[in-house]
Formats: C-alpha cells, sequence, structure tokens
C-alpha cells in the first residue's frame, strides 16, 4: 500500500481530522499574511543587516509555509476522491510519451482531455 493510499484510507476514515488539516491550512494561510503585514517592517530590517544570509532564510520559510498549506489541504482533500481503484500520482499521457516536436505534445493533450471528458460524463 503506497503513501497516497495509507493517507485517503485515512482521510475517509477519520473525516474530522481531514476537515482539521483543511481548517488548519486556512488557518496558516491566514496567519502567514497577518505576520507578513504585522511584522513588515522588522522583517525589511532583519534583512537589510545581512542580505546574503537573511534574504535565502525568508524564501525559504515563504516556500515552507506554501509547502505546509498545500500538503495540509491535499490531506485535507483526500477524502473527497471517487474510486479506490484510482491511482495516486498522475500526469497526462504527454508528459510521459510525448516526443519533442509540438505536435506530438498537442496530440497527447488533446487526447487526454477526450478521456477526461468520456471519464466524466
Amino acid at each position: 500500500m503506497s503513501f497516497c493510499s495509507r493517507v485517503k484510507w485515512f482521510a475517509r476514515h477519520h473525516e474530522r481530522i481531514a476537515d482539521f488539516f483543511s481548517l488548519l491550512a486556512v488557518a496558516l494561510f491566514f496567519a502567514a499574511i497577518f505576520g507578513a503585514i504585522q511584522y513588515h517592517n522588522p522583517l525589511l530590517i532583519w534583512i537589510k543587516s545581512d542580505m546574503v544570509l537573511h534574504v535565502p532564510l525568508v524564501v525559504g520559510g515563504i516556500l515552507l509555509v506554501a509547502f505546509l498549506i498545500f500538503f495540509f489541504l491535499a490531506i485535507g482533500a483526500a477524502r473527497f476522491s471517487e474510486g479506490e481503484e484510482e491511482a495516486c500520482f498522475r500526469t497526462f499521457k504527454g508528459r510521459r510519451h510525448g516526443g519533442p516536436s509540438i505536435g506530438t505534445v498537442f496530440s497527447t493533450w488533446l487526447d487526454h482531455m477526450e478521456h477526461v471528458n468520456k471519464k466524466h460524463r
């Protein structure tokens, strides 16, 4: 059983915890906005004191917060997927089997879109 399958099973059987993760993602999003507004000036002063060290730290912090928000949303939304047999991670065929020409990429994307439309009818 893959990690994705375990997360889906857990989220379906414990919906309150999945709801908590969705709520946690929203709270983290608004907390990040509040923190950016509240501590804007001290943060800029801190960055100007040593830009070589502090800019990568701030960018890393922003990326970490964004990753955590998407991670919490993914756990919270895992209970809504339909089928058990559905694979966890999918890309359209052009990402895996496409060739270097533009026409090949477009045709595989078109085949993917036709397949998606057939699946959701």
